[in-house]
């Protein structure tokens, strides 16, 4: 497993990153705890939160978890601050009085005294980059943060955020993290070369497809209680007949190579160009484990002609910009 550059970090992380999206919400504390620990142990070197994971809660558990386990200063610590909630007026999260304030509220909740890579969650529409990037730079000069990412940003605004910073001597963003998966391949058509020309990070999320690549939906009717769509209704779009159908194919590919549906899902992911390491959120340990499982495979010519006919590049056949704010495009 060779790790790989974090954008122009002069960082290196592992190529997975553990998501901490569940912890809190509905994965236990100590399960959570265990989660972390069989990570770090099994070779992964980054984690990523955000402020919103479980109202907090996420941030607590990983802060606890690292500081138990003494291991903080080993791994590349991520969270996120900008997801917009409440009824409070547009604009509110990516102003600088809020992106101050939570991020000392996640530098209390994570029990650090620097955030490794501070990304912003989503893009405003109302703000000026130029205001949320001098927010980013504020924090940056203070020690608080090491550096600046953004996520699930269109391609134009990441292009907008560097030239601004540029020109305004600020912190600059260092990673994307969009979603990416193989019902989900638009952000190769211009997101991608633009990070490889300016040489950013990329940090998928959602690389399982929300768990349909993992075959846990039989069909658009029959949504599992215990899985994501059921317990985040907003995400039940992205459960499409076509998707399945994608899953249903992946999962026989899977079978020839000795590999599960979610870890081929998983291979072509870290696997494909410009990925720095995809986001995998476990539920449980076994979930984890899966996972790990791939961290020395890699995607064969073969298996990747096959995905590439089954959702050919720069396409979709399911929308996973749906909650984005910005996408406006429906996929059924």
């Amino acid at each position: 497993m060779e790790p790989r550059a974090l954008g122009p970090t002069g960082l290196r992380v592992s190529p997975l990153c553990l998501g901490a999206m569940n912890f809190g919400d509905p994965t236990e504390p100590a399960e959570s705890a265990r989660i972390i620990d069989a990570a770090l142990a099994g070779g992964i070197t980054m984690i990523d939160t955000a402020d919103v994971y479980a109202g907090g809660r996420s941030e607590e558990l990983v802060g606890d978890a690292l500081a138990a386990n003494g291991r903080r200063d080993d791994i590349v610590l991520a969270t996120k601050v900008g997801m917009p909630r409440s009824d409070a007026p547009p604009g509110t999260w990516h102003r600088r009085d809020h992106i101050v304030q939570s991020c000392d509220t996640s530098l209390r909740r994570l029990r650090t005294d620097h955030i490794d890579l501070y990304q912003l969650h989503r893009p405003s529409s109302v703000v000026p980059q130029a205001e949320t990037l001098a927010a980013f730079d504020e924090l940056v000069q203070a020690g608080k943060v090491r550096h600046v990412g953004c996520s699930t940003h269109p391609a134009w605004m990441v292009m907008e955020a560097l030239a601004v910073a540029a020109r305004d001597g600020r912190a600059s963003y260092a990673t994307e993290q969009p979603p990416y998966n193989l019902l989900d391949r638009r952000v190769e058509n211009e997101l991608l070369p633009l990070c490889r020309a300016h040489g950013l990070g990329v940090l998928p999320w959602s690389p399982l497809g929300g768990g349909v690549l993992a075959g846990r939906y039989p069909d658009t009717e029959h949504i599992p209680e215990d899985s994501r769509a059921a317990r985040r209704p907003q995400l039940r779009a992205r459960v499409t007949a076509r998707g399945i159908e994608v899953a249903r194919q992946l999962a026989a590919l899977a079978r020839d190579r000795g590999l599960t549906p979610s870890q081929l899902a998983l291979v072509w992911v870290k696997d494909q160009p410009d990925v720095t390491a995809p986001i995998v959120g476990p539920r449980t340990l076994g979930q984890l484990e899966e996972a790990l499982g791939v961290l020395d495979v890699a995607l064969d010519d073969d298996a990747r002609a096959a995905c590439d006919e089954l959702v050919h590049p720069g396409n979709a056949v399911a929308d996973f910009y749906n909650t984005s704010g910005w996408m406006r495009e429906r996929i059924v």
